[in-house]
């Protein structure tokens, strides 16, 4: 997750949506295989209810390069157990609790044909300000949701296939090593519980190894609703692998979420073939930060 300025989709070294929830808006690149995947532990506490819950999880998204560079398949993959606690009843409940498969589609980028122009006469022009910086990336991801029958995570005891669809944005500010990734998602639209939500992630840089982020997440339905913080750090173990850490607490107590964990993203990329793409070339700093690779999270 540590961020970069872009050559085409794919990156010198690993562009993973972890540790955040936000999908990027760039691909893995053509012919690319990465897997992203954690273990987490969470623990719940619904004040009106009077219930607890306390358990682990794991998630996995597995992203392919397919076709073309602005084309990516995703599949995203939650299961969760936890130990949930009443007054008068504990019972376990373990399951996917999601399983997402679909695709997205870069519109736009806005460093393809793109030059920074280096004024030879004016130090002070060279170091204003570059409102290119504020055209975001554009893309678009659709896909669907599979629920078995008698899922306890889900709002119907019947199993049932439902729309997903997001628009992502993404941009890269100052030097390259601010990245800020918004996504606008329409979740089980065709249910009799949709949920609209939006993640918010903020993404710096540190250095060629460490990164850190801040996310706000939201989402709203007649089934569950909620608002969370969440924040944490990744570190480059090479080119092709990252380590990360992260927790999240939810802002209400209807009911209250704490939940931290730790991850692991992998990329295969000895199919791919390099796109040249003519973008900012503005100076030592731009060069250093396109080694880096870029963060975008889940979701």
């Amino acid at each position: 997750m540590i961020p970069c300025i872009h050559y085409g989709q794919h990156t010198d070294q690993i562009n993973s949506n972890r540790p955040g929830e936000t999908m990027s808006a760039f691909s893995v690149g053509k012919s690319v295989f990465q897997i992203e995947t954690g273990i987490y532990g969470i623990k719940q506490n619904h004040s009106l209810l009077n219930y607890d819950a306390n358990g682990f999880g794991i998630d996995a998204t597995l992203r392919w390069g397919l076709f073309m560079e602005k084309l990516e398949l995703i599949a995203d993959l939650q299961y969760q157990n936890e130990k949930f606690t009443t007054p008068f009843n504990n019972t376990n409940r373990a399951a996917l609790k999601q399983t997402v498969l679909g695709a997205k589609y870069l519109i736009y980028d806005p460093f393809k044909n793109y030059e920074k122009k280096v004024n030879v006469y004016s130090w002070k022009a060279n170091r204003s300000f570059n409102w290119h910086q504020l055209i975001p990336a554009v893309s678009v991801f659709a896909g669907a949701n599979f629920t078995m029958a008698d899922n306890p995570y889900s709002f119907s005891p019947e199993a049932n296939i439902s729309p997903k669809i997001m628009l992502i944005t993404q941009n890269h500010l100052g030097d390259g090593s601010w990245v800020f990734v918004t996504n606008i998602i329409a979740d089980y639209v065709t249910t009799d519980y949709p949920s609209y939500g939006y993640v918010l992630t903020l993404t710096k840089g540190f250095s060629d190894k460490w990164s850190g982020f801040i996310e706000n997440q939201g989402f709203k339905s007649d089934f569950y609703s909620d608002a969370i913080l969440r924040g944490g750090a990744a570190y480059l173990l090479n080119k092709d692998m990252q380590i990360d850490a992260s927790i999240s607490t939810s802002l209400k107590n209807t009911p209250s979420v704490l939940y931290g964990g730790i991850g692991f993203s992998w990329r295969y990329d000895a199919n791919y073939e390099e796109v040249r793409v003519n973008i900012d070339s503005g100076g030592d700093s731009g060069k250093k930060a396109a080694r880096r690779a870029k963060k975008t999270k889940k979701g």
